[in-house]
């Protein structure tokens, strides 16, 4: 749609038009009709083309980085419109718009951590191999991959896919506030293609370009793709080694510390809540109160630490290493590497959190949300997983049992609905 203050070739001004304008608009049609006639192309603002026109000019950005006219037209054969679900998706990202609590429990919870133990059973020769390789600790590539692709899981689910060369194309020509970054993608991506990484039917990934069990958008693909098992392709979309040893050589590459935690949850003292954003050493940290919840320990005093109140004054601190960063290195989000540390922790053999997020009253804790799914299963109300995430199955599933005994119809969850769903047959 044009704002009213623009042109279009062959429209007509909506407002009264200057002297400025008719000489700008004069210059455009020159500008087009030089361009027909010599058979160059001319360079259109976006905004006043099409996908297709836009499809057309960006090769000649794609040709600068060495992309060939075959490569550009088996990558967009058949492509002839944006995906309108991509921009929905760009609208909604769960690390901006869910309460940490929540985004913690959909991901670090029972199943997670079974699922991560079974994995570590089955490829403990190939974690064993990527930890002495790269340095990063087999737990938290695991707990990577469970983030990402709940440990390949999602790859499955071909109707959350999308074909990233579309995808890309997409957000470079309708997303503004990610057209610097989907065109660099989108190159990076043809890269991709004309170097023989991947078949052009496996390109898919998530709606942002990011692809194979770990995630990789295409760049940092690019940068640090590792061919783990020898056959000449970096292929982390089907190969297990690939994608693992991708992930941590992004971490080794940006400073893991190997052996080092990547944070400590801390019990706040009165008033210590006046320090989040702060740095200090541990010896300092703990010289002002700042202590573990089971009164064990810090490691390596020296290290320097930030306060973290990630759920604000009244929630939990965490002390956050270096590590924590790095893992802000793969997702720039405090709550995927908060979410990443913790669900290590226990792959590892470590405690769960101990303290209480500051939770609404009578909301339910991860463990609370597997139990209501689970009766709601067994009750032939729930047909989906049993993995603690209230999405929309759950939520159907919910409203179908509050209309069956006559209760408010909204779908939400609550202590006092968990304690209705036990009690009836």
């Amino acid at each position: 749609m044009q704002s009213q203050n623009t042109i279009s070739v062959t429209g007509v001004w909506s407002r009264k038009g200057s002297l400025r304008r008719l000489l700008i608009t004069a210059c455009l049609l020159c500008c087009c009709l030089l361009g027909s006639l010599t058979g160059m192309a001319v360079a259109v603002p976006i905004e006043h083309q099409s996908f297709t026109e836009f499809l057309d000019s960006f090769y000649l950005e794609a040709a600068k980085k060495g992309i060939t006219q075959d490569t550009y037209k088996r990558a967009f054969a058949g492509v002839t419109a944006p995906d309108a679900t991509i921009l929905e998706k760009a609208a909604y990202q769960p690390e901006f718009t869910t309460e940490i609590w929540d985004y913690l429990d959909a991901r670090v919870n029972p199943r997670s951590v079974d699922d991560g133990r079974i994995m570590a059973g089955v490829y403990g020769e190939l974690l064993q191999q990527v930890e002495e390789k790269f340095g990063v600790e087999a737990p938290v590539i695991l707990a990577i991959w469970s983030m990402e692709t709940s440990y390949g899981a999602a790859l499955l689910r071909s109707s959350r896919l999308y074909y990233i060369p579309r995808a890309l194309a997409t957000l470079a020509y309708a997303d503004k506030r990610r057209q610097k970054f989907a065109r660099s993608q989108l190159i990076a991506t043809l890269e991709i293609v004309q170097a023989g990484e991947v078949s052009l039917d496996q390109l898919t990934g998530s709606w942002a370009g990011a692809m194979g069990h770990t995630q990789f958008i295409p760049t940092s693909f690019l940068a640090y793709g590792v061919d783990m098992d020898g056959n000449g392709r970096r292929d982390i979309w089907n190969s297990i080694p690939d994608a693992l040893a991708t992930a941590a050589n992004l971490l080794r590459s940006n400073k893991w510390r190997t052996g080092k935690p990547w944070g400590y949850e801390v019990v706040v003292p009165v008033r210590g809540a006046q320090l989040k954003g702060k740095t200090k050493t541990l010896a300092q940290w703990q010289k002002l109160g700042f202590k573990r919840p089971d009164g064990t320990p810090f490691e390596g005093l020296e290290d320097k630490a930030e306060l973290l109140m990630i759920a604000g004054d009244n929630g939990p601190g965490f002390l956050m290493l270096r590590n924590f960063f790095v893992l802000k290195r793969y997702n720039n989000s405090d709550f995927y590497a908060l979410a990443v540390g913790l669900l290590a922790d226990q792959l590892a053999g470590r405690k769960k959190m101990a303290q209480a997020w500051p939770r609404p009253e009578g909301s339910l804790s991860v463990d609370e949300k597997f139990e209501l799914q689970e009766l709601l299963k067994r009750k032939g109300f729930y047909v989906g997983g049993v993995d603690g995430q209230i999405g929309d199955n759950s939520r159907k599933a919910i409203r179908a049992f509050q209309q069956r005994h006559g209760l408010q119809v909204d779908g939400q969850i609550s202590r006092e609905l968990l304690e209705v769903v036990r009690k009836k047959q």
